[in-house]
């Protein structure tokens, strides 16, 4: 249930912003009309409908994605596959592209945008909380319990890893082609040439700036946008030169995926596409993840533990209510979010490596995982990932409850707090250990269904030969 409520409030800021954008609203509003959108099409659609809408959502959701991702990268570099456009040359300037990106943002005072990692166990960590984390979400287990066998689930977990590599492997070229379309806009004859002017600026500028999401302040009163790094000390001194007084422009990350295609100039409906495609994104996955809540507490909890002979009706009462004030918390926490949408949603996968992901593959691979060694785990795995980003991030991320600054200099070895899962997992898994050790083993029938899992069916003579 946490791993679902701490991802969801990820899905809500995300929804917020698509809805922001193409009602025109503020990010506020719109974030209360995704909540508003997600609760009625959670409740009324129930786990069969919502099975069913899934799969038109992901349809649209690879399509809205990787379209106007071909667009883009067609533009900048010629090339219609994006990861390969990625490491192609740049049409305009015939420099390869991420070079041209390269000198772009250091003129601006920001690292190279192929510059490694200061801190490489970070990164190391980062990427093992992704991995073992998505094997571990509440939402998509689930999803193994709607087909009717196990080779159906085993199909789906298949294809389900192409459509995720492709989106991966295409994120990455998004990510470079709109950082460089988005400061060519602001400087389009180069860094050392005046600013675009702010009476000049373009109309998803404006659209944006209704949002909330895009501000600007003019630092030094000559009317023109400067975006550049005011935090690089080496960089200052390059700024007093050419008179600018700070960066002027602040915009929200969580719009950059959705403003790209305006961005880069393309026809209006790549970009009714991508937004489609945003809004099928976060309404699909927040169904999942209430439904996820609402069993975890109408069925686990309630039913199995507190009223066994609750009525079916009350439980479903409790299902909703429960969506319901998933659905508030979430709102409150999306307005007030402890980072933008793709960090929150990385808290969420960290949370679930340290808890779900060791007990699963323990479960598998050892005979001798118990009860009690599952529940220590998951305890120890959860309390101590809980509270080292609660540490930093705010406890239960309300803000300005964090009791040290989220800083790389205050983080513990380096470890962020998006990171910290991979070690909550490996508490996990040493306390799951321990505890298995010295209590009882499981009965006999457990081990055997274990050992069975291991078996391919109709495999049995050709493992005893």
């Amino acid at each position: 249930m946490i791993i679902s409520v701490t991802y969801v409030i990820g899905q809500m800021a995300g929804a917020g912003v698509a809805f922001s954008r193409f009602l025109e609203v503020s990010n506020s509003t719109g974030i209360w009309i995704a909540a508003a959108v997600v609760f009625a099409y959670a409740v009324f659609g129930g786990m069969k409908g919502i099975t069913y809408t899934q799969v038109a959502q992901y349809v649209v959701l690879i399509v809205a994605y990787t379209i106007p991702a071909i667009f883009i990268s067609l533009q900048l570099t010629g090339n219609p596959i994006p990861p390969l456009g990625l490491f192609g040359d740049h049409v305009e300037s015939g420099v390869p592209l991420l070079q041209k990106l390269d000198e772009v943002v250091r003129d601006l005072g920001f690292a190279a945008y192929t510059a490694d990692v200061d801190n490489k166990l970070n990164m190391v960590l980062f990427t093992l909380s992704l991995m073992i984390g998505t094997a571990g979400l509440p939402h998509v287990i689930i999803r193994f319990f709607t087909v009717p066998k196990v080779a159906d689930a085993r199909w789906s977990a298949g294809w389900t890893l192409i459509f995720i590599a492709m989106l991966y492997l295409t994120a990455p070229a998004v990510a470079s082609m709109a950082r460089l379309n988005l400061m060519t806009t602001i400087y389009p004859e180069g860094a050392s040439a005046p600013a675009l002017s702010y009476e000049e600026r373009p109309e998803w500028v404006k659209t944006w700036e209704q949002t909330g999401l895009i501000k600007w302040e003019d630092k030094n009163g000559d009317g023109r946008i400067q975006m550049y790094n005011d935090a690089a000390p080496a960089f200052t001194a390059t700024a007093q030169e050419r008179g600018w007084n700070g960066n002027e422009l602040t915009v929200n990350n969580d719009i950059l995926v959705l403003a790209n295609p305006e961005i880069a100039n393309l026809p209006g409906w790549v970009i009714g596409l991508i937004a489609a495609g945003a809004i099928a994104a976060a309404l699909s996955t927040a169904a999942g993840l209430l439904l996820a809540i609402s069993s975890a507490i109408s069925h686990d909890l309630i039913k199995t533990l507190i009223n066994p002979k609750i009525s079916e009706k009350n439980e479903m009462l409790a299902a909703r209510l429960s969506m319901a004030a998933a659905i508030l918390l979430a709102t409150y926490l999306g307005l007030n979010p402890p980072g933008f949408a793709a960090q929150v949603v990385a808290l969420a996968f960290g949370i679930a490596a340290a808890t779900l992901f060791p007990v699963l593959m323990m479960g598998i691979f050892s005979k001798r995982m118990n009860d009690k060694g599952a529940i220590c785990g998951m305890v120890a795995g959860l309390v101590v990932t809980l509270l080292y980003i609660f540490t930093y991030l705010g406890w239960f991320f309300i803000p300005e409850t964090n009791m040290l600054p989220n800083t790389p200099d205050q983080w513990f070895m380096g470890i962020s707090p998006a990171s910290f899962g991979s070690v909550g997992a490996l508490i996990n898994f040493a306390v799951a250990y321990a505890v298995s050790s010295v209590t009882a083993a499981p009965p006999q029938e457990i081990q055997d269904l274990v050992e069975s899992v291991r078996t391919p069916k109709g495999a049995g003579a050709a493992l005893n030969h």
